[in-house]
């Protein structure tokens, strides 16, 4: 089953990384088989640095700044417990883990990794379809170079009658943030 989520690198520098990824994941989240793009900064990060750490979250504003590149300045973070990363404060629970394995011949590497630790702190709030909505909508936003973009709009469209009927405030300002991001990539083509 893939799990959306945020995934934490931080490079040679000490610099973190905050980047949405689905993993694979095994029903007891004890392995991840995590899928970057191997020009991606969490690809570059974790074949540095082999270990970081799978956030569960339920924060959408958070996960659509990550997936567009709109984080100003790194979420509130502190330091992992047995690996050399960094937990987000927001989340809800996280997952940190070792590489064991990399298969980085496609255009996608496939990285194996063990859960080496994990922890929570807070209830994971609930489904919610606007939630859903955004979560879609940033993956879709990361997809512009790949995805024809009468359907990306198509989708934002469908995905705009969910965000108007259930969201909140947080979830109103992820997908605004991301159609104007999708409107300004797919006009600039």
């Amino acid at each position: 089953m893939i799990l959306e989520g945020i995934v934490t690198s931080v490079d040679r520098q000490g610099e973190l990384n905050v980047a949405p990824m689905g993993p694979i994941v095994d029903e007891s989240l004890t392995r991840l088989v995590l899928r970057p793009f191997r020009t991606s900064r969490t690809y570059l990060n974790l074949k540095e640095r082999p270990c970081g750490v799978f956030h569960v979250v339920d924060d959408v504003l958070l996960l659509a700044r990550a997936a567009i590149g709109a984080l100003s300045e790194p979420p509130e973070h502190f330091a992992a417990v047995k690996v050399s990363g960094r937990v987000l404060s927001g989340a809800c629970r996280w997952y940190e883990f070792e590489l064991e394995d990399c298969d980085d011949s496609g255009e996608r590497a496939s990285m194996q990794a063990r859960v080496v630790h994990c922890g929570r702190l807070r209830d994971f709030l609930g489904f919610n379809r606007a939630r859903h909505a955004v979560l879609e909508g940033a993956i879709l936003a990361t997809r512009t170079h790949l995805l024809p973009a009468e359907e990306i709009v198509r989708e934002f469209e469908r995905l705009a009658v969910i965000v108007g009927k259930t969201a909140g405030p947080r979830e109103v300002e992820a997908f605004e943030l991301l159609q104007a991001h999708v409107q300004s990539t797919i006009g600039s083509k």
